[in-house]
């Protein structure tokens, strides 16, 4: 298992001038660590669909690259929207996903059927051409230029230990986070429209 943060700072050696979008538990843990906070957008408010707002940036930006740092229970609330991605094919787009097996954001609740399924086996069998897991971080930090070097849409599940954060519970955005609206009037900014 990889802790959340040693994850994300990993994650973020590779940024470059990427475009990152995040929800539900590591949006406060991305804004700590970012140095590109223009190019980032907390999708609040909206479980299930960090997927689907990271294929519309996607679509809508292919010059840029785009990553999804998406959670395991928003993403089992929304799983359809693998095979969407799959289909549309954004060479642009790399989800990766907080695999911790609970529902971290209200209270740590677990996730259905955890460990009866693989999301990196249902991203591979939604379409995803390039589908990964990682449960160690040396491995993934041996990996991910490769990874994000390679065409999208690609799909990384990291096994990430759960910490339960008591203050952190609840979909109320941590500090220094603007609101979604906000981070996109930013983003249009920094990124103006193709």
């Amino acid at each position: 298992m990889i802790p959340q943060k040693e994850f994300l700072a990993a994650l973020k050696l590779h940024r470059s001038d990427a475009v990152v979008l995040t929800t539900m538990g590591a949006r406060g843990d991305w804004a700590a660590i970012s140095e590109h906070p223009k190019r980032d957008l907390a999708v609040s408010g909206a479980m299930g669909k960090a997927s689907s707002v990271a294929l519309g940036v996607a679509l809508a930006q292919p010059k840029h690259k785009i990553l999804l740092i998406d959670g395991d229970g928003s993403l089992l609330m929304n799983l359809g929207n693998l095979i969407t991605i799959a289909h549309k094919a954004p060479t642009n787009l790399y989800h990766f996903v907080i695999d911790n097996g609970v529902y971290g954001t209200t209270g740590g609740q677990p996730l259905p059927g955890v460990g009866q399924y693989s999301l990196m086996h249902l991203a591979k069998a939604s379409g995803y051409p390039s589908c990964h897991e990682f449960d160690r971080l040396d491995d993934f930090k041996s990996n991910i230029s490769a990874i994000l070097n390679m065409q999208g849409p690609a799909f990384i599940s990291a096994k990430i230990e759960y910490f339960h954060d008591p203050h952190a519970v609840g979909n109320l955005l941590p500090a220094g986070v603007p609101p979604m609206r906000e981070g996109w009037k930013v983003m249009r900014d920094e990124l103006g429209t193709t």
